[in-house]
């Protein structure tokens, strides 16, 4: 049995060395083969350069750069691609999810779970980023309807080799990774684990990431939005019909009527073009889907067998 560890990195150079000395003192205590690939998002550091030096020194470790920046949900997505073992486990590179987790997570996989979340006991940062972590998953599980997904949040997981086949057939590239694999299926099971703090560094997490993420999440597997808008729409017309009339009703004796009439317009307005966004949003999706472009290029590889690009998708 082999166990493939695929760890997304950006600008965590002064992490890396402490992570995989953990992950060699965790995986001595398991009875599996593994390996460890590493996708390095474009990073501004030198994090190539110490893959390629752990690369050098222990042929487990492989590293592999993108050709840009992509964001973290690409690079994920190039090392599940990549993984060649009997289930892997994404796990982040600033020491947030301990190796040490991983003994829970194989015993639930070898007891027959094929998907395994470690879920978060409590998020560490700061109170803004836990309030939009809190709203995301919310969000994702009430409106969106993804139950699958833990209340509290997963991002380090473990999937069974039959996952990560059905994973390679998404060709969508403007999505959550963590909500196409929960949107999967499969048998999944959940562990509780305790985030640690970042380790060293800074987060690559923008508002603007954070944004997107939540956009790309809900029109990929929702057409709520759009519905809302369109229910809004004709509740907000109903009101404007009635705000119009008492406003003319009003007119001689108040003289304010005229207002109301203006700000029905600015209100209605407004909410054809948040309609006309969140429509635009969808047909920019569509449009991406059809151009068919690579969901990512790797630029450099530790490894000479590694993919230039993702698999082909079958039609």
């Amino acid at each position: 049995m082999k166990l493939s560890l695929v760890t997304p990195a950006f600008n965590e150079a002064t992490n890396l060395d402490a992570l995989y000395a953990r992950i060699v003192s965790v995986m001595a205590g398991l009875p599996f083969e593994w390996e460890w690939i590493v996708v390095d998002d474009h990073s501004r550091d030198t994090t190539f350069a110490c893959l390629q030096q752990l690369a050098a020194r222990d042929s487990r470790v492989r590293g592999l750069r993108l050709a840009r920046n992509a964001g973290s949900h690409v690079a994920i997505t190039c090392g599940l691609h990549q993984a060649t073992g009997d289930a892997a486990v994404m796990m982040a590179a600033d020491l947030q999810d301990p190796p040490e987790t991983l003994g829970q997570m194989v015993a639930r996989w070898q007891a027959g779970a094929q998907l395994v979340w470690a879920t978060r006991r409590a998020q560490p940062g700061d109170r803004g980023h836990a309030g939009f972590a809190s709203v995301y998953y919310w969000v994702m599980r009430r409106v969106v309807g993804l139950k699958e997904i833990p209340a509290t949040g997963a991002d380090f997981f473990l999937a069974d080799r039959v996952v990560l086949d059905a994973f390679r057939q998404v060709s969508e590239r403007n999505v959550s990774v963590f909500a196409s694999i929960a949107a999967l299926g499969f048998r999944q099971e959940y562990i509780e684990y305790e985030k640690q703090a970042r380790a060293s560094g800074q987060s690559g997490w923008t508002l603007g990431r954070k944004i997107k993420l939540v956009v790309d999440s809900i029109t990929a597997f929702s057409a709520m939005p759009i519905r809302l808008c369109s229910l809004a729409g004709v509740g907000l017309m109903g009101i404007a019909a009635l705000l119009t009339g008492a406003s003319l009703w009003t007119l001689p004796s108040l003289g304010g009527g005229l207002l109301f009439v203006l700000a029905t317009m600015f209100g209605l307005s407004g909410l054809q073009m948040l309609a006309l966004g969140l429509v635009g949003e969808y047909v920019w999706r569509a449009l991406d889907e059809a151009r068919r472009r690579p969901i990512y290029l790797v630029e450099a590889s530790t490894s000479p067998s590694a993919a230039p690009g993702p698999p082909p998708t079958i039609e």
